[in-house]
């Protein structure tokens, strides 16, 4: 287990307390030029909410109020433009919940009102996560010719009680049928997978791997099950495989997809050459993105100071909030002590690290700052370190709860 990190959807509201935008002072910090910045935009509803997880979603007990959420992003949109005004948007995502619940007029208007109003890169990779209960052929043309260039679908397993334990609403067949129509309607997508999950041998974590790759699908992520706060699991755990067997199925992950010729670039992330995801690649070099959506975070950087922001979780009160004109939410400017660790959390979880120059661009800190942690983390083997580079060890990549703790 590592820390966790959530990239493709914005939840929960950073445990410092919040001060109104207005109210932020001029901060110290040193930034000679602005990172690339992105979009994420939250659809908060699914059809039933897994017992795994603690993202902001909410299960949809009636109609989805799409017309009047997709009012309130807008009016979200425009207060936020202040923000960014002027930059160039290189990604968009759209996380959950399921935003393929949205229907195509829907997604087709959103897209039409952020071209409206944020400058978009030519080359912009707008990802749209998808379940496969969720999916109509018909619709998901409608998706791609809307903008959408990119489906993240959330398979998990193939096996029928695996998904079972997993709460998930849709069995192997509709999993298979939701790769083959992403594959129709889209030349990129990714398959997230999960592993270690209840019950689960390590043959049986093989055999749901050689179904995936069965697929081609030129980005998998592979994430181990973990038992977060808040959560059903969390209530009421289940039997999970031992660590031994755990770390078993994931050296077999690593294994097979680099014999398959993907780079495990990221924590849990593998990609065919030129497939890396470029909206969490921005996220992990500490890029800037603004969060539109119930329960979304952004952070936006300027020439002396890191804005976070974080928008109401519950999609009643954002959808009120954003009719009262107070669509902004809240927003704490992080103190220069915190930024060192808010750029390892990301950084560290590439495999190849990063370039040393990019701390300072991304921060606006030196790197000398963090010369004893550093110093500490190399100490330890959990680093390798050279006056333009610094990435993780093996060790390090086993150990990154330890790495990152020493930013803490």
């Amino acid at each position: 287990m590592v820390i966790p990190l959530h990239l493709e959807r914005e939840t929960g509201a950073p445990a410092a307390q919040h001060a109104r935008v207005a109210h932020l002072q001029p901060g110290a910090l040193n930034l000679q030029a602005l990172p690339p910045l992105s979009l994420y935009v939250h659809f908060p509803w699914c059809v039933r909410k897994c017992p795994y997880c603690d993202f902001n979603s909410h299960a949809a007990t009636g109609e989805i109020p799409e017309a009047r959420y997709l009012d309130a992003m807008v009016r979200d949109l425009e207060e936020s433009l202040a923000l960014v005004w002027g930059r160039r948007v290189h990604t968009i995502f759209f996380g959950g919940g399921t935003p393929s619940l949205m229907s195509a007029a829907g997604f087709d208007r959103l897209m039409s009102e952020i071209r409206a109003r944020l400058p978009l890169d030519a080359a912009a990779e707008v990802t749209l996560e998808a379940n496969p209960g969720t999916f109509e052929a018909e619709r998901f043309r409608a998706y791609r010719a809307s903008g959408a260039n990119r489906l993240s679908i959330g398979i998990q397993s193939f096996n029928p009680a695996h998904l079972k334990a997993l709460g998930r609403i849709h069995d192997g067949d509709q999993a298979r049928r939701a790769i083959d129509v992403a594959a129709a309607c889209f030349d990129n997508f990714n398959l997230d997978l999960m592993y270690a999950l209840p019950g689960q041998t390590p043959a049986e974590a093989e055999a749901d791997l050689a179904t995936a790759l069965g697929f081609a699908p030129p980005h998998l992520s592979c994430y181990h099950l973990t038992l977060e706060p808040n959560t059903e699991f969390a209530k009421f755990p289940p039997v999970l495989p031992d660590d031994d067997a755990a770390a078993d199925m994931q050296a077999m992950i690593d294994a097979r997809l680099s014999d398959a010729g993907y780079a495990h670039y990221e924590t849990s992330a593998h990609a065919l050459p030129g497939r890396r995801a470029a909206h969490n690649l921005n996220y992990w070099r500490f890029g800037d993105y603004l969060g539109i959506g119930a329960g979304a975070h952004g952070k936006i950087s300027f020439a002396h100071r890191v804005l976070r922001t974080v928008k109401p979780r519950n999609p009643a009160s954002y959808m009120t909030a954003c009719e009262a004109g107070a669509a902004i939410g809240d927003a704490r400017e992080p103190d220069a002590r915190e930024l060192p660790f808010e750029f390892m959390l990301g950084a560290l979880r590439l495999n190849q690290g990063f370039e040393t120059r990019l701390f300072t661009e991304r921060t606006g800190l030196a790197i000398t700052c963090v010369n004893r942690e550093l110093d500490t983390a190399e100490n330890r083997g959990l680093i390798t370190r050279t006056h333009t580079h610094i990435a993780p060890t093996e060790r390090g990549r086993r150990f990154l709860n330890d790495l990152l703790e020493i930013f803490l």
